[in-house]
């Protein structure tokens, strides 16, 4: 993606600080991602759904129309504002969030005042297996109906504010009936990969201004379908000393019996560019712990930003590192997979070169990968080479993953690819603008096949929803 750093930015960044983390107690409710409904407690049938953009608790029944259903239905993600919590999305892509304490429906705007509005925390309801919903950045306040409108009151410990302001999830009055995305939530530049017969995927947490995230998180699959939500894995906050914000693409790889994860990072203030780092684990899931305590690659180093890092490690064993926003490197790396030797950087940029370098090996052919355009285009899209090295030379052969207007999907960019073990069965996932109403900085993660032509080249990926 093509990031920079501005005054907006930092404006969010420092907002953000205003928002004191919650930690959540031991008293914190459970509730599972994915698509829900919310059935109050004390008034039975009536769900929370928004209509006109507000919020408020209406009757819903099987013979409902399917529109009123729909309202009524929502995809629970983690907390914009904070992984241990969560946010309730809409159908059509907008966000519950509280404004004048009133609880409206709109598109996420990416600041940090959006995303404390628009988070909720879950503790313990009235009833057994009810929830009640504290808000993020007023957590005196909780969810709670009144004359059947949804806003944040002030708690109040009597039977009527606890009844008024808990709910059941149920199942969802409008199931999904498409595959994507992945997981649930704002997620993009996501790295696949597989160790020993399990999927796992890292993205950067999108839905952040200028795209300030300053975490990442992992995912694991047997079946690339069902995923498994591991939590925070790096927060450039506590984690990395030389940076706060700007989690950027991170990739993934197994060596020397440990796990290597390489990032993007920037600071939020002061030099405010963009740096490569490495982080280590002895789990896929981690904690991963900055491996050299400095960037591995710091910003300015090289024409272009440092970002985007992608490990390939080929049959003999050596890996090299990719990286590059407008010019792509590649670097064989040492064996600590900690360091390599500037003199061997190479510049290997394509054509219409952007970011989002991805390399792999089929049947003896090295094939080179990118992304084209603006991450905020809605033709951002992602083309390809072939070669006889790791390092090239590498032939242009075109554009393999791009729009595809008819289904509302945009933006379909910065992608990786894995081989499920023993085949020559592969996929591709990649993030688009989240469907419908996503854009640059709301993105969704999403994994589809690709497949190869009989001379080998690769055939053009289909965008399915």
């Amino acid at each position: 993606m093509t990031r920079r750093t501005s005054a907006v930015a930092l404006a969010v960044l420092v907002a953000a600080s205003t928002f004191t983390l919650p930690v959540p107690s031991a008293s914190a409710a459970t509730m599972p991602t994915g698509a829900q409904s919310l059935e109050s407690v004390n008034f039975p049938g009536r769900f929370v759904r928004h209509l006109d953009n507000l919020g408020r608790l209406d009757p819903v029944t099987s013979g409902s129309p399917d529109q009123v259903k729909s309202d009524a239905t929502f995809t629970v993600v983690n907390g914009l504002a904070s992984p241990s919590c969560h946010s309730f999305q809409a159908a059509n892509g907008l966000f519950l969030r509280h404004r004048d304490y009133r609880v409206h429906l709109e598109a996420n705007a990416g600041t940090a005042q959006f995303r404390a509005d628009a988070t909720f925390c879950a503790v313990p309801g009235s009833v057994s297996g009810s929830v009640s919903l504290a808000s993020f950045n007023f957590p005196d306040r909780r969810l709670r109906h009144r004359n059947y409108e949804l806003w944040i009151d002030p708690y109040r410990n009597t039977a009527q504010f606890r009844a008024d302001s808990s709910f059941r999830l149920t199942a969802p009055w409008t199931p999904k009936t498409t595959k994507g995305p992945v997981i649930p939530g704002l997620f993009a530049d996501p790295h696949i990969t597989n160790f020993n017969g399990r999927y796992y995927l890292y993205p950067t947490t999108d839905g952040y201004a200028s795209w300030a995230s300053p975490y990442y998180k992992a995912f694991s699959s047997t079946d690339l379908v069902n995923w498994t939500d591991h939590g925070v894995i790096l927060d450039h906050g506590p984690d990395v000393s030389w940076a706060d914000n700007s989690a950027w693409a991170p990739a993934v790889i197994a060596k020397n019996g440990r796990y290597y994860l390489y990032f993007s990072a920037g600071a939020a203030s002061g030099n405010t560019g963009k740096h490569l780092g490495v982080a280590v684990s002895d789990s896929p899931t981690g904690p991963f712990r900055d491996a050299l305590g400095e960037p591995l690659i710091r910003a300015g180093t090289y024409s272009g930003q440092a970002i985007d890092p992608m490990v390939f490690t080929d049959d003999d064993g050596q890996s090299y590192l990719y990286w590059g926003n407008g010019t792509a490197y590649v670097v064989p790396l040492n064996a600590d997979m900690t360091s390599f030797d500037p003199a061997k950087v190479r510049n290997i940029t394509p054509t219409d070169y952007r970011e989002a370098s991805f390399v792999f090996k089929r049947n003896g052919t090295y094939y080179f990968m990118w992304s084209e355009n603006d991450t905020r285009d809605e033709d951002y899209q992602v083309a390809y080479a072939t070669g006889t090295s790791p390092l090239g030379p590498w032939t242009k052969r075109g554009v393999v993953l791009q729009k595809r207007l008819e289904l509302g999907i945009k933006g379909t960019g910065h992608h990786s690819v894995v081989k499920a073990p023993n085949s020559d069965t592969w996929h591709v996932a990649y993030h688009r603008f989240a469907v419908p109403a996503g854009n640059g900085t709301n993105r969704e993660t999403t994994v589809d096949r690709m497949t190869f032509n009989a001379d080998g080249t690769i055939a053009p990926i289909v965008p399915t929803l």
